[in-house]
């Protein structure tokens, strides 16, 4: 009896510890679970493309591949790029207008070569397999993952945490293959031309070309876009213009983070308002074919050769959203003469909408007449889903109050499958408390 009484009193005084002690071990506790699964930190690192050579009123619009690029099993969080001269001085629009550049990821067999000239031959492996985004245009068109042009400098594309674009994973890497990453540059130097929008535009009439780059006819009525200006093609100059060749590169920043259980992956949507699809069944849009025509031109509305600034031509079209998702990023593309692009839903809410910047000076970055950045969206998490077979709607408005040749209406959005999980779910009471210490 009296083995027990003193076994009561020892719970007695266990239970009379003060609660501060308790709430101490217990903070203890949680800082260490905390410390263990807090974000990792992220890696940057600034890259050079190869040199390119740029005259006045010349065109590049190279490939490189096997660019440098973060190794390993990683989670992209934000890509950007910028044309440099030889000094490492950004290079104003004006000058060199960045038409687009464009990384593409793919996979290379163990000492192939050159992704461009991919020699197959009957029952041998490729040399190197393209790894497409999550995107429904086909045709090896937008397959790329990160793409932009004169607004990249103003541009944001970082990913929110906890979401990153996973890459490098061994068990997506076929056996006896390596992931590489191609660069494409298409730059054109406007110093000295006769007409800078027109050669920025791509009027065929300024590059004096009746051929595409693989020796095809244009159509008639083909007056402007990438077919006339593509590598090694020549503006047309003022009288006055002399040789002034420069060495230029395109210097790109990578943002990443090495990939761990915690991070939510997202997959990259691109959609082009100049896509012409049809579906092949009563399917939620898995089997479709896409083709995106990626650009196209602006008709003036006034054909009496006044500019009416109150004019718009605004495109639309309607695409089957394979699968759902919640949207975490979004940002439309477009050219000069461009005012904004919306993504809705199909119940007309929108999505996501992306208006440009023009610059106002002549400084790098800020540049007058220039787009120069674009609005992106990041939505509260969970707040902007998309359903499975949902029908959207792409919308992109330019201004028409003069011609515009070549011009795009591409949406970027990332999705994410689900929404991710709470960390400290057993310690919901204390974590603010220990998210205050450790923020």
């Amino acid at each position: 009896m009296t083995k027990f009484v003193l076994g009561r009193k020892k719970m007695l005084h266990f239970f009379r510890v003060p609660l501060t002690i308790l709430l101490l071990a217990l903070s203890i506790t949680c800082s260490h679970a905390f410390r263990k699964y807090r974000h990792p930190e992220i890696k940057s690192a600034v890259f050079l493309s190869p040199k390119f050579v740029l005259d006045q009123g010349s065109v590049v619009n190279e490939y490189y591949s096997n660019i440098d690029f973060p190794r390993g099993h990683i989670a992209i969080k934000g890509f950007n790029a910028e044309v440099v001269d030889e000094a490492g001085h950004p290079v104003p629009l004006h000058e060199t207008y960045l038409h687009h550049w464009v990384i593409a990821r793919y996979y290379q067999r163990l000492n192939a070569t050159n992704p461009e000239h991919d020699d197959r031959q009957k029952n041998k492996k490729p040399d190197h397999i393209f790894v497409r985004n999550s995107g429904i245009c086909q045709n090896n068109s937008l397959g790329q993952y990160y793409g932009l042009g004169s607004e990249t400098r103003g541009t944001d594309s970082d990913v929110p945490d906890p979401y990153g674009i996973e890459v490098g994973n061994p068990a997506d890497i076929p056996a006896g293959y390596e992931e590489g990453w191609l660069l494409n540059v298409h730059a054109i130097d406007t110093r000295g031309v006769e007409d800078k929008l027109g050669c920025t535009e791509c009027r065929c009439n300024l590059y004096n070309v009746s051929k595409d780059e693989y020796g095809r006819p244009l159509r008639p009525d083909y007056i402007g876009g990438l077919g006339c200006c593509y590598d090694h093609t020549q503006c047309r100059l003022r009288d006055d213009s002399e040789s002034a060749k420069r060495n230029l590169y395109l210097r790109y920043t990578v943002k990443w983070i090495d990939w761990d259980e915690f991070i939510v992956p997202v997959k990259i949507y691109i959609f082009d308002v100049t896509d012409t699809w049809k579906r092949l069944d009563n399917s939620t849009g898995q089997n479709s074919e896409h083709e995106c025509h990626v650009e196209y031109n602006i008709e003036p509305c006034s054909t009496s050769g006044m500019t009416d600034i109150r004019c718009t031509d605004s495109k639309r079209i309607s695409l089957l959203m394979p699968i759902g998702g919640y949207i975490i990023y979004g940002v439309a593309h477009q050219h000069s003469g461009g005012i904004g692009s919306t993504l809705y839903g199909e119940d007309g809410r929108v999505l996501c909408s992306s208006i440009p910047t023009y610059g106002q000076g002549k400084e790098a970055g800020n540049e007058a007449g220039y787009i120069v950045g674009m609005s992106t969206c990041y939505p509260q998490p969970g707040s902007v889903k998309i359903n499975v077979g949902e029908t959207l709607i792409l919308e992109s408005n330019y201004s028409s109050a003069q011609r515009h040749t070549g011009v795009m209406g591409l949406f970027y959005i990332l999705v994410a499958d689900q929404l991710p999980k709470p960390r400290l779910s057993l310690r919901v009471p204390i974590a603010k408390q220990v998210n205050k210490v450790y923020a």
